[in-house]
C-alpha cells in the first residue's frame, strides 16, 4: 500500500504542488529517495533516523521507497524532511492515514527532531489556500507568523515532530509484547537507579525496551527540573519560549559520536551527552561500536556523577547523573544466542567482539540481560500488557521504602534522588 503526503517546492515566485509517495516492502532495509531528488533531499534520509530515534520514533527496518512526483521535476531543500518522515510514520500504521491526508506539509527536521524554518513558506501557503484536494498546511512553527495572516486556510506550526520536544510520547510498557522479564527487570533497574546492558540479536526489542525506560521513572522535582533546564539552556537546546523541561532527558548518540561529543568540552566549554541526559537515560546503542576513547572517558561521569572539563582559559563542571542503559549484539552477526543456526562468527571472532566495550566500563554497569527474539504467535496473541504507569507506581514505593530505610538507618541522611 502507498501513503501519499501533499508537499510543494518553490521555483522563483511560483509554487509546484509535490507528491510525497511511500511505499514499505520487505526487503534490504535502506531508504531510497526518488524522483529527480538533488542531494539535500537525499540527505535527509540520514536527518530522519536520527530525529526518529532520538524521539522514540519506529522506522521499520524494511525497504522503504520514496516517490517525489511529478518525477520530471526537480527538487531540492530540505523542505522535504517533515513530508516523508509523516509518510513513513502513516504508511507504519503509526499515524491515521486520513488525518494526515487531509494538510499538505514542509518542513526541515534537525537531528534532535526540531523543525526549522523552509523558504517560501508565504508563497507556498497561498498556494495551498487554492488547492481542492487539502484542507490545511503544516510548517515549522518559526514561518508561522509569515504563513497565517496572508492565507485563507488552517494553517499549523510545529516546533517539534512530536509537538512540544519536551512533552515527547515515549513507547509505553503496555505497547511491548511478550518480554515479561526482561520489563520486570527495568522496573528493578528504574526503583534502584542501576546501569543495565541489554543483550540480544537484532529485531529482539532493545531499542524499544530502552526507550521505554523513562516512562516508569519518577515524575522530576522542581530541583531536578531547574537542573535540567539549566544544563539544556547553556546547550542551547531550549525552544524559544519554553519553560522548565519536565520530562526526563532520554539521549541517544550515534556510535560515531567523539569523546568530546559525549562528556563536553570546547571553547568555551558546552555540555556533552552525559549531562544532556542528566536525571534521565544515556542509551548507548550497538555498544562495541563507539570507540574505546569514548567510552574509557565515561568513567568518571559514572563515578563521579559530574564532569570537570579544563583548558587553558576556562574550567567548567556539568552533572551528569544519568541511568546507563547500553545495548549490543551477543556477536558480529547478532544471531549467536538465537536456535535457528544463523549465526556464522567464528570464536575468535566472538571474543574479539564481546570485549571491545572494555573490563573498565562493564564493570560500571550493574546488570546483563538477554533479550530473546518474541516468538510471532506471541506477538499475535499476547494480549494486553501492564502499562507504564501502573509499573511506575512500584517504581515510586519501592524508592519511598528505600528512602525511609536510609532515613532510619542515618537520622541525617538526605533520600536519593531519582
Amino acid at each position: 500500500m502507498v501513503e501519499t503526503i501533499a508537499s510543494a517546492v518553490v521555483i522563483g515566485l511560483s509554487v509546484k504542488r509535490v507528491r510525497v509517495e511511500v511505499s514499505i516492502t520487505r526487503g534490504t532495509p535502506m531508504i531510497q529517495i526518488v524522483g529527480l531528488a538533488e542531494s539535500a533531499v537525499r540527505e535527509g534520509r540520514e536527518r530522519i533516523r536520527a530525529a526518529a530515534a532520538q524521539l522514540g520514533l519506529h522506522v521499520p527496518g524494511l525497504r522503504i521507497t520514496v516517490n517525489l512526483a511529478p518525477a520530471d521535476l526537480r527538487k531540492g531543500g530540505a523542505a522535504f524532511d517533515l513530508p516523508i518522515i509523516v509518510g513513513i510514520l502513516t504508511a507504519a500504521r503509526e499515524l491515521p492515514g486520513d488525518v494526515v491526508a487531509r494538510y499538505a506539509m514542509v518542513g526541515e527536521l534537525g537531528l534532535d527532531g526540531q523543525l526549522r524554518s523552509v523558504r517560501g513558506a508565504l508563497p507556498i501557503a497561498l498556494h495551498t489556500a487554492r488547492a481542492s484536494d487539502v484542507t490545511g498546511l503544516i510548517l515549522p512553527l518559526g514561518n508561522l507568523r509569515e504563513a497565517r495572516p496572508a492565507a485563507k486556510c488552517e494553517v499549523l506550526g510545529a516546533r517539534c515532530l512530536t509537538g512540544d520536544p519536551d512533552e515527547r510520547r515515549r513507547p509505553d510498557m503496555a505497547d511491548i509484547r511478550g518480554q515479561v522479564r526482561v520489563k520486570r527487570a527495568l522496573e528493578v533497574v528504574a526503583a534502584g537507579g542501576h546501569n543495565v546492558l541489554l543483550r540480544g540479536a537484532p529485531g529482539a526489542g532493545k531499542t524499544t525496551l530502552a526507550h521505554s525506560l523513562p516512562s516508569i521513572l519518577p515524575p522530576m522535582t522542581t530541583a531536578e527540573a531547574v537542573e535540567v533546564t539549566a544544563v539544556h539552556s547553556v546547550a542551547g537546546r531550549l525552544a524559544d519560549g519554553g519553560g522548565l523541561l519536565s520530562a526526563r532527558p532520554f539521549r541517544s548518540p550515534h556510535h560515531t559520536i567523539s569523546e568530546v561529543g559525549l562528556v563536553g568540552g570546547g571553547v568555551p566549554p558546552r555540555p556533552g551527552e552525559v549531562s544532556l541526559s542528566h536525571r534521565g537515560v544515556l542509551f548507548l546503542d550497538e555498544l562495541p561500536e563507539f570507540s574505546r576513547r569514548a567510552l574509557d572517558v565515561l568513567r568518571q561521569p559514572l563515578e563521579e556523577g559530574a564532569v570537570h572539563v579544563v583548558r587553558a582559559r576556562y574550567a567548567a563542571t556539568f552533572p551528569s547523573r544519568f541511568l546507563l542503559v547500553a545495548a549490543m549484539n551477543p556477536c558480529p552477526c547478532g544471531y549467536l544466542t538465537e536456535d535457528t543456526g544463523r549465526c556464522i562468527c567464528d570464536r575468535n571472532a566472538i571474543r574479539r567482539y564481546q570485549r571491545r566495550p572494555g573490563g573498565p566500563l562493564l564493570d560500571r554497569i550493574d546488570m546483563s540481560l538477554e533479550v530473546s527474539s518474541v516468538p510471532w504467535r506471541d506477538l499475535r496473541d499476547g494480549g494486553t500488557s501492564e502499562n507504564s504507569s501502573a509499573v511506575r507506581k512500584r517504581v515510586l514505593a519501592a524508592r519511598s521504602m528505600a528512602a525511609r530505610r536510609l532515613q532510619d538507618a542515618d537520622p541525617h541522611a538526605r533520600p536519593a534522588t531519582a
